[in-house]
């Protein structure tokens, strides 16, 4: 049995002078609870129990609306209209191209200068559910095309964190959305990760350039760094690679169906 709870998080003035108001919302079973704004439509908080039992909050987030709107690290957030980096924030489309903003210099990152994690969302809960919904005017940031899209944060009964991505748009756009949340499964306030394991369903990945944009090149993972076909640890990969990853990796399976990306 899902229970839900709304709650104001604080009122923000938009630039046309109007105030709007953000809740957040609670989706809780008896062994999980997710919060969601609609500013950002940012996840605020996941609890989860460890095999223990002890629950504590495995994201990381923050308790005021200030903090969201000041900090440029995306904590939780919808990134749109473009996640990851554009190179030299330029594209072309049906022979036109398109300059956006240069906001990771060379490169234009998720979404510019305002994306969707700075913008308020309207909001609603349905059940086990919470609809967020954003009308991206047409040149918003540059990107043609009116786009209506729709993040639903779901939980379930089995104790799923379910999110779903839906947009149309007036004319052809590039658009890419994905949710922004870091992850500390020891509990946010633990420290470093360095003792956390990971694999990926990943047999290729791309390479990228010293601005981080991908050469066009997929590279098999075979016997490099970025192996981890099989489960390693966060301090083994930064070992590996002091640099750190900051790369796309290639899902080993048949595009449009369904499988098991990462563990």
């Amino acid at each position: 049995m899902i229970s839900t709870n709304t709650e104001r998080f604080g009122e923000i003035k938009e630039n046309d002078g109007t105030c709007k108001i953000l809740y957040q919302y609670t989706l809780s079973n008896n062994n999980v609870e997710l919060k969601v704004i609609n500013y950002g439509a940012c996840i605020t908080s996941l609890k989860v129990p460890d095999n223990a039992g002890k629950v504590d909050d495995i994201v990381m987030g923050f308790d005021s609306l200030s903090e969201y709107i000041n900090h440029p690290h995306y904590f939780g957030c919808t990134i749109g209209r473009f996640a990851n980096r554009i190179a030299k924030g330029e594209f072309t489309l049906a022979n036109k191209k398109y300059a956006l903003y240069i906001n990771n210099d060379p490169n234009h990152l998720h979404g510019g200068k305002k994306g969707f994690d700075k913008v308020v969302w309207d909001s609603e809960v349905q059940d086990n559910k919470v609809i967020l919904s954003y009308i991206s005017p047409a040149m918003e940031e540059n990107y043609p095309g009116e786009l209506k899209c729709t993040v639903t944060y779901e939980l379930t009964d089995e104790n799923e964190v379910i999110i779903r991505y839906e947009a149309t748009t007036t004319e052809a756009t590039p658009i890419n959305m994905t949710n922004h949340s870091y992850f500390n499964l020891a509990g946010h306030g633990s420290g470093k990760i360095h003792d956390h394991i990971i694999s990926l369903n990943a047999d290729h990945y791309t390479p990228v350039d010293e601005t981080l944009i991908p050469t066009g090149s997929i590279s098999s993972v075979t016997s490099t760094c970025f192996d981890l076909r099989g489960p390693k640890s966060i301090q083994t990969l930064f070992e590996m690679n002091p640099e750190g990853f900051d790369h796309n990796f290639c899902i080993t399976g048949d595009p449009g169906i369904e499988r098991k990306a990462a563990r």
